[in-house]
């Protein structure tokens, strides 16, 4: 008897964190998956989002997925989780993973000694502070980000950051597994 073939969507908000999950945690995941799929739902129609959802859920032996969004300024993770639930009715709660407070806090975290020595937690770090620490040399935010992912720090990222923490401990991302 043959093991099912599985499939792992991603779905991100927009094309930073598409970017981030492509760079990051697409290739340590792509272990546990034989396919794995990011999709920016942004921009769709919520009625297509939940369409998508109930497609998934019937399909689950094979489609595994995770669902990120910001907390922005929710108030908590659970009243994020239930404003989702309440907009997509056919999510799995467990799969909605809150990015505190949004992506860029992730890339901050993980930026290493050279862009963020002087922050030992970045969960409350939004998008307008996040461009505040984009040193001169860079041409545009896109170029900072991506030389935040060439070397971009697991287990700095862990310390500074707890949504990314529980993140990557839920879905054992870490990188230090034995050989």
């Amino acid at each position: 008897m043959s093991m099912g073939y599985k499939n792992l969507l991603i779905w991100v908000e927009g094309p930073d964190d598409e970017r981030f999950f492509d760079r990051i945690i697409k290739p340590i995941l792509e272990k546990k998956y034989d396919s794995i799929k990011i999709i920016r739902y942004a921009n769709m129609k919520k009625e297509k989002v939940d369409n998508f959802l109930k497609s998934i859920k019937s399909m689950k032996a094979s489609y595994d997925y995770i669902f990120t969004t910001d907390i922005n300024n929710t108030p908590c993770i659970t009243a994020k989780k239930q404003e989702i639930q309440d907009k997509l009715s056919n999510i799995d709660i467990s799969r909605i993973i809150v990015v505190i407070k949004e992506i860029e806090s992730w890339y901050l975290a993980g930026s290493g000694e050279k862009y963020s020595k002087n922050i030992s937690n970045t969960d409350s770090i939004s998008k307008e502070q996040f461009n505040n620490f984009i040193p001169k040399k860079f041409d545009s935010r896109i170029d900072f980000m991506l030389e935040i992912l060439k070397y971009f720090r697991i287990e700095m990222a862990k310390h500074k950051n707890k949504s990314f923490r529980y993140f990557v401990d839920k879905y054992n991302c870490n990188v230090f597994k034995t050989i």
